[in-house]
């Protein structure tokens, strides 16, 4: 890619780079991921799918998650970053209003897969382009706004699910929709995103310096133990309000509630973990986040429902977060492959989230031992937060 046009480079102002941050993750995150989450119920009714295809074509889009991951963590990418930030956002756009073209489960979990690359290609090309310029322009504090453009996407294709219910739309045209409202995105995100000054490759090397990678591996597996942990509420927590009496007249408003909660998340986890540290709050958000996802099968109540969907979204992104903001710590020297590292480890947890729920649901009828094991997976992860928090202390004073 040839250098940016002085125009382009005017028009990368920190407030216009972040809110074409907000936009690119509203996209491919917030919609492009997520919104399959209240769409499978009437994918389910209208195809007759059982809970374990459901959970299947869920998890083909999270093995997409993971190979998208470790696609950006290669050590040597061709192209320029915003290339791939570029095309991975197109490629989030088609792949989701195609989905209202196919019918079989094996055409649904391709396009889900290959949304869940492009979905991972975005989030470490932001993290890594707008939060690197961002930084550079003296202006990091914006980049917690940023995250919020997944609750901004859920929020808003919640807001258009609920809309198309009330027209009476089934499901493809709520894929069509849903792709519409990408691409909108899409074409906004990338105008305000451009070219980075002088950029001509993406290919960059992993050099670690002395001191680099500190308690990586637990603090992988605490994020890999997230995507587990978060993914089976993420992806049934509608299902659920549906399947019982009581609970089914909040189903239009579920997943808008976890968007609202997501918006303001990652800034208030962000000033928590400045008061008491870092990995403190990252582990704390691992119990909260626990506590949403056993309420959402121990209490079959309107407050249950609400306690669940808010912790989901009040939590899942301000781990995200507070993640990656650990990661950048633990491997100062390389924060790119180390951003994607954590992303694949999710990856990997997410993958087998859905599938395992959706199996053992045939098998007993109902998610609440899955929805258990998330919740234990998940008070897991905070332990091992903890313990890499007690080293990074040691170390640092040591």
């Amino acid at each position: 890619m040839t250098d940016a046009s002085p125009a382009a480079v005017r028009s990368a102002r920190p407030l216009g780079l972040a809110v074409g941050g907000v936009l690119a993750l509203a996209a491919a995150m917030g919609v492009g991921r997520f919104v399959y989450t209240p769409i499978l119920p009437l994918m389910v009714e209208a195809l007759g799918l059982s809970q374990g295809q459901a959970g299947a074509i869920a998890s083909a889009n999270f093995a997409g998650y993971l190979a998208g991951a470790l696609l950006a963590a290669a050590p040597t990418l061709p192209g320029s970053r915003r290339g791939w930030f570029v095309g991975a956002l197109a490629a989030s756009a088609a792949t989701t209003a195609l989905m209202a073209a196919v019918e079989s489960v094996a055409l649904f979990a391709l396009l889900r897969f290959l949304g869940g690359v492009a979905s991972a290609v975005v989030l470490v090309q932001t993290t890594t382009l707008v939060f690197g310029r961002l930084a550079g322009q003296g202006r990091p504090g914006l980049a917690p706004a940023v995250f919020s453009g997944v609750g901004v996407g859920v929020a808003g294709s919640s807001l258009s699910m609920l809309a198309l219910g009330l027209w009476g739309g089934g499901w493809r045209a709520a894929w069509l929709l849903a792709g519409a409202l990408t691409l909108l995105a899409v074409l906004v995100a990338v105008r305000l995103v451009p070219p980075e000054p002088g950029e001509k490759d993406g290919r960059r090397s992993a050099k670690a310096g002395g001191g680099a990678w500190r308690g990586f591996a637990l603090l992988a597996a605490s994020y890999g133990l997230f995507g587990f942990g978060y993914v089976i509420t993420a992806t049934f927590i509608v299902a659920l309000v549906r399947q019982d009496a009581g609970t089914r007249p909040l189903e239009p408003y579920v997943w808008l509630l976890v968007g609202l909660s997501a918006i303001p998340s990652v800034w208030l986890w962000t000033q928590l973990g400045r008061l008491i540290g870092l990995y403190r709050a990252y582990a704390l958000c691992f119990v909260v986040e626990a506590v949403g996802v056993a309420a959402s099968v121990l209490s079959q109540s309107v407050a249950g429902v609400i306690v669940a969907s808010v912790f989901l979204g009040g939590t899942f992104m301000g781990l995200t977060a507070l993640g990656l903001a650990a990661a950048r710590e633990a491997a100062p020297a390389d924060p790119r492959r180390a951003l994607a590292l954590m992303t694949a480890a999710f990856g990997l947890g997410q993958i087998i989230g859905p599938s395992f729920a959706g199996l053992v649901h045939d098998v007993t009828g109902n998610f609440v031992a899955p929805s258990l094991a998330a919740a234990g997976a998940l008070l897991l992860g905070a332990g091992l937060a903890f313990v890499v928090g007690v080293r990074a202390a040691r170390a640092m004073t040591g």
